[in-house]
Formats: C-alpha cells, sequence, structure tokens
C-alpha cells in the first residue's frame, strides 16, 4: 500500500467515495452536484484540508480528508480525519490502521501539530472498532452541533 496527497485528477474517485459512504455509514443521498463543489473547493484551497489516497493493486482503494483545528489552550494545531473510506474488498486488512499510522507520524515530527482528532456517526459501530483498535479514545469529549 502507497499512501500520497491526493491529485486533481483523483476527484471523481473520492466523490464516488462519498457517495458510498454517506449511503452505508448513514442511509443519506447526497446531492453529486453539492458533493463535487465541496470536494473541487479542498483543492482549490489547501486551507480547506488536504486529501490522501490509498493506492494498492494499481488502483486507489481508500481516501481520507485532513482539516484543521487551531488550539489557543495548547498553541498548535489538531489535524481532523474526515471522510474515511475504503472500498469494501480491502476493510478489515489494515489499510485504515496504515493510513492513521502515517498521519500519527506526520504529528510526531511536526512540532506544530498536536494530534488527531475525528467523529464518527453515533451509530457506526464497526467504524468505531476501527479507530479505538488504532488507540484512539472516544471518552473525552461529546460533540455538539448545530446546522442551518
Amino acid at each position: 500500500m502507497e499512501i500520497r496527497k491526493s491529485k486533481l485528477i483523483d476527484k471523481d474517485i473520492i466523490v464516488g467515495f462519498q457517495l458510498n459512504m454517506a449511503r452505508e455509514s448513514e442511509g443519506l443521498e447526497l446531492d453529486y452536484e453539492r458533493l463535487n463543489k465541496g470536494v473541487s473547493a479542498v483543492y482549490d484551497d489547501i486551507n480547506k484540508g488536504i486529501y490522501y489516497v490509498v493506492e494498492a493493486d494499481n488502483k486507489i482503494i481508500a481516501s481520507l480528508l485532513i482539516t484543521y483545528e487551531w488550539s489557543d489552550w495548547r498553541n498548535g494545531q489538531v489535524l481532523w480525519i474526515q471522510s474515511v473510506y475504503v472500498i469494501p474488498e480491502y476493510r478489515g486488512k489494515g489499510v485504515y490502521k496504515t493510513m492513521y499510522s502515517y498521519l500519527q507520524e506526520k504529528v510526531k515530527n511536526d512540532p506544530g501539530l498536536l494530534g488527531l482528532r475525528l467523529y464518527v456517526e453515533r451509530n457506526n459501530v464497526n467504524a468505531q472498532k476501527v479507530y479505538e483498535k488504532t488507540g484512539m479514545d472516544g471518552e473525552h469529549y461529546r460533540m455538539f452541533e448545530w446546522f442551518k
């Protein structure tokens, strides 16, 4: 497996992954045009985030998005892991663990980076088990949100 920053040429694959993830994890049908514009916005502005992809067997098998949170308490940046998707035939083979380890090394080697966070849909028990296996802790905070 090889992990790399995504390139614009990967955009359609990532859009497809996100459509699949929303269906699988939350039973949602996302609006394709809105999603496509949202993914494109990340490629247009690195301040919004960075997609990473995993390649194996000459194809992209997984992706995730990193976004940023500034912590004034800790005077550094926290990386948020979002939009994680692994194609079904590669699940249970350590793909997420490999992505997580890659990001963890980036954090360890950059003094301005403090840690990794993610949120997971409450009923997505399979994903929660995967995240727990990497040593992530879901006990400290409870997330609240509001959207118009």
